[in-house]
C-alpha cells in the first residue's frame, strides 16, 4: 500500500523548540510524500515560516538550512499529502499559524457558499482548487473565538478535520476528529510542552507521554499546562489502519502499540487458517517489506514455519518519496528497489504477507519478480479484510472511484451490480462468493492460494472496543 495522509508536530517550551519541531516533524515522513513545512515564532521577532517539496528530497534534507536560522519558543510543522501548509492567517481573531491533517468531501460547496456574498476571496492552487487549510482558516473566522471556529469548522466539512493552531501568543491549540478517525498525542519534558501523531517522535526528544486527545477534544498547549477548551465526545471511530499500515512500529493509541499488534495479527491470521485446514506448508514465511514485516513474523511464530526475508528493499538511493511523472520509470524503480536473496527463493515454497492488497499492481510485479527469480510457489496473505470502499474520511486514498481497488474490480466482473449487494459475502472466505473471490484473484496474479484477515481476526488484534474502530472501507459501515 502506497499511499499516505500527513502528520504534525508542535512544541511550545521555556527554550527554544526549532531542533524539537524539526525532528519531530521528520519522525512523520513516513505519513506523506508531497510537501512540508515549519512555522516558528519568537518573542522578539515574530514568525518564520517555510515550505518545501519533499517529493524527491527528504525533509531534513530540505529544512537543514532552515534551521539555522529559525528561532523561537513556539513552532508547528507538518508533513502533507495535499496542500502547501502551514498557512499564517492574519484575521480578527488575530495572526494564527495553522495546519491540517483530514479530508473535506465538500470543499466546492463550501468555497461557493462563501463565494455567495461576492466578498470572498481564496488563493487558488495551480489546479484552480482552493488549499484545504486555508479554506478551513476560513470556516473557522467566521466565529468569534478559535475553538467556536474550530467546532463550526468541524461541522461543516464532510469527511474529517484534525488541525493544529499556533497562536499570535505562542499558544498552540490542539484539535482531534470529530469520530476521531486520527490520534493527537500530547507529551511533556521539564520546559514545556510538545503535540504529535506518533507518540515515538517525541519519546526520542525527551519528552514522556503526558495526555491523549479524545475525539472532538480541543486543548491549548502552554509552557506550563494543557488546558481542555472544549471536552472529549465519546464516540469514536479511529481509523484501523493506524495499527494495520500507516503507524509506526513504536507509536501506541488508545493504549495500543503498533508493532504488537501487527505480531498478534499476523498469529491469529495463522491460527484461524490452520483451524480451517486452510494453511499450506512451505519454505519461509516473509513479509513484503517494511509495513508486512511484523504481521508475517506473528504469522510464522503461531504456524511453526521459518521466517525469511527473500528479498530485500534496496532504499539508500530510492527514498519512496521519489516519484518520477514517467509511469514507466516508476515502474523500473519499484523493480530497482526488490533485491532478490536467490538462495531464500530458488525452488522454494514461499507465503508472503502484506499489510493490504488494495489496487493489486505492485503485488503484480512482486509476484512476477519472485517467480522470475526462481520461487517454487508463492502465497499471499492480506493482513487486513478486502478493501470494498475508498475511505471517504481521510486522504489516505487516491483512488479515484471503488473500481480502483481489485477486490470491486473483481466482484464487478463476476456479477456486475448485482454484485454490490453481496459485499459482505465476497469478503468473507468461509462463503461461496469469499472462495469466488480468492480464486479469481489467485488467477489473474498468479498466487498459488491467497487469503485475508476477517474483519473479526482484525479487531481481535487491535484489542480495544470494536465500536471504536472505523471498518468503513472494508464493510462500509459509517
Amino acid at each position: 500500500m502506497e499511499d499516505f495522509v500527513g502528520g504534525f508536530f508542535g512544541a511550545v517550551s521555556q527554550r527554544d523548540v526549532v531542533l524539537d519541531v524539526f525532528f519531530g516533524v521528520d519522525y512523520h515522513s513516513h505519513l506523506g510524500t508531497r510537501r512540508a513545512g515549519m512555522i516558528v515564532r519568537d518573542h522578539a521577532d515574530g514568525f518564520q515560516r517555510q515550505i518545501h517539496s519533499i517529493e524527491n528530497t527528504p525533509f531534513r534534507t530540505k529544512f537543514e538550512d532552515d534551521i539555522v536560522r529559525f528561532h523561537g519558543t513556539s513552532a508547528i510543522g507538518c508533513i502533507s499529502d495535499a496542500d502547501p501548509q502551514p498557512l499564517l492567517v492574519r484575521s480578527h481573531l488575530g495572526t494564527f499559524a495553522i495546519t491540517t491533517i483530514g479530508a473535506i468531501n465538500n470543499a466546492e460547496e463550501l468555497v461557493e457558499e462563501y463565494f455567495s456574498g461576492r466578498t470572498t476571496q481564496f488563493m487558488a492552487l495551480s489546479s484552480g482548487a482552493v488549499n484545504a487549510t486555508e479554506l478551513v482558516a476560513a470556516l473557522i473566522n467566521q466565529k468569534d473565538d478559535l475553538v467556536s471556529g474550530i467546532q463550526y469548522a468541524q461541522s461543516k466539512v464532510d469527511g474529517s478535520l484534525t488541525l493544529l493552531i499556533m497562536t499570535d501568543t505562542g499558544d498552540l491549540i490542539a484539535a482531534r476528529d470529530f469520530m476521531g478517525r486520527l490520534p493527537v498525542l500530547v507529551g511533556r519534558d521539564e520546559n514545556g510542552h510538545c503535540v504529535a501523531f506518533e507518540s515515538f517522535a517525541y519519546h526520542k526528544l525527551g519528552y514522556h507521554d503526558e495526555y491523549e486527545l479524545g475525539p472532538a477534544e480541543i486543548v491549548r498547549l502552554t509552557p506550563d499546562a494543557v488546558e481542555v477548551l472544549a471536552p472529549a465526545r465519546d464516540e469514536m471511530k479511529m481509523c484501523a489502519f493506524m495499527w494495520v499500515y500507516y503507524g509506526y512500529p513504536n507509536s501506541n493509541y488508545e493504549g495500543m502499540n503498533v508493532e504488537v499488534m501487527r505480531y498478534r495479527n499476523g498469529a491469529i491470521m495463522a491460527r484461524d487458517e490452520a483451524a480451517r485446514g486452510a494453511q499450506p506448508q512451505v519454505d519461509y514465511v516473509a513479509g513484503v517489506p517494511d509495513s508486512g514485516v511484523p504481521h508475517a513474523i506473528g504469522y510464522s511464530t503461531e504456524s511453526g514455519m521459518p521466517f525469511g526475508r527473500p528479498f530485500i528493499k534496496y532504499t539508500p538511493t530510492w527514498p519512496r518519496s521519489f516519484m518520477p511523472a514517467s509511469q514507466d520509470l516508476r515502474n523500473k524503480i519499484a523493480n530497482m528497489k526488490q533485491v532478490p536473496v536467490p538462495e531464500l527463493i530458488r525452488d522454494k515454497k514461499l507465503l508472503f504477507v502484506d499489510d493490504s492488497i488494495v489496487r493489486g499492481t505492485q503485488l503484480r510485479e512482486t509476484v512476477n519478480f519472485l517467480y522470475d527469480s526462481g520461487a517454487a510457489e508463492v502465497h499471499m496473505r492480506s493482513a487486513c479484510p478486502p478493501i470494498m470502499y475508498s475511505c471517504k474520511y481521510l486522504s489516505f486514498s487516491s483512488s479515484k472511484s471503488d473500481m480502483d481497488l481489485i477486490a470491486r474490480r473483481v466482484v464487478d466482473s463476476l456479477e456486475g451490480e448485482e454484485g454490490v449487494a453481496h459485499l459482505n459475502e465476497y469478503a468473507d472466505a468461509t462463503t461461496e462468493r469469499g472462495q469466488c473471490l480468492l480464486k479469481t484473484i489467485c488467477e489473474d496474479m498468479g498466487f498459488d492460494s491467497l487469503s485475508y484477515q476477517s474483519l473479526q481476526g482484525m479487531i481481535e488484534a487491535i484489542g480495544i472496543d470494536p465500536e471504536k474502530i472505523c471498518t468503513y472501507c472494508w464493510d462500509g459501515r459509517e
